[in-house]
């Protein structure tokens, strides 16, 4: 599985953007999909899961009410809405593909990695 994540740009905090990640394969509809990001000098750390078909989602405490995942699978697409950004969002953002139905926190539990698209948020 190959996944490509864009959406990524400069925006003033307050603002809003809207990740997007195709995967290259139907197959995708079977994995929970997660985001990730890394901020400059800072480990890799998970923002936001959702299950294979949408119903079940998880967030990490400092993103809870200002992000929403979603997916797509007849786009085989999974979305993140980022909005109320703050400076500390600043980071590169990673969408991921599970090893399972469901998504997860660890980042252990993913066997599929996009490139990586830059959000800054500026103050």
């Amino acid at each position: 599985v190959q996944l490509q994540a864009f959406g990524g740009g400069l925006v003033q905090a307050g603002g809003s953007l809207r990740l997007s990640c195709v995967a290259s394969r139907r197959t995708f509809s079977n994995n929970g999909m997660g985001w990730f990001r890394q901020a400059p000098g800072k480990e890799r750390e998970f923002v936001s899961a959702i299950s294979w078909n949408g119903a079940s989602t998880l967030y990490a405490d400092s993103v809870k009410g200002r992000f929403t995942i979603s997916r797509d699978n007849a786009k085989n697409t999974v979305y993140l809405q980022m909005n109320s950004l703050k400076p500390e969002d600043t980071a590169i953002y990673y969408c991921a593909a599970a090893r399972r139905a469901y998504g997860s926190r660890g980042s252990h539990d993913y066997a599929y990695w996009g490139q990586g698209t830059l959000v800054t948020v500026s103050s």
